[in-house]
């Protein structure tokens, strides 16, 4: 079970959600945290991001609690289309959409390879 839990908490496009502020934020249900994520997030990316955005328990774990950019994500759409539980499962298996990923977050693919 214990594998299982920690396999769920690498992302489709397999990053490590485990390791993403906005999920370890919303396991402690930390609103200070929440807030300053928000406002980092914000400023990297030119956006408004409010600290409600910042609310995910992980794209693979089966709860619909999906903050922000994971709660609209294509990739993720693009699985569920796909009906398989993750890229590495994809046939057309490194696609534009998640070699993007991979190049800005080179473990995400590393990740992959060990489901």
């Amino acid at each position: 079970m214990e594998n299982q839990m920690i396999a769920n908490a690498i992302a489709v496009c397999g990053l490590d959600c485990a390791a993403c502020d906005a999920f370890i934020a919303t396991k402690n249900n930390d609103d200070a945290m929440k807030a300053k994520i928000a406002a980092e997030w914000s400023k990297m990316n030119g956006a408004d991001i409010k600290p409600e955005d910042i609310t995910c328990e992980g794209c693979r774990t089966g709860s619909s609690v999906l903050g922000g950019y994971c709660g609209m994500c294509e990739i993720r759409k693009c699985a569920a289309e796909k009906k398989v539980s993750h890229c590495g499962l994809c046939k057309d298996y490194p696609c534009e959409s998640v070699s993007a990923v991979h190049k800005n977050a080179p473990a995400a693919a590393e990740n992959l390879k060990s489901l």
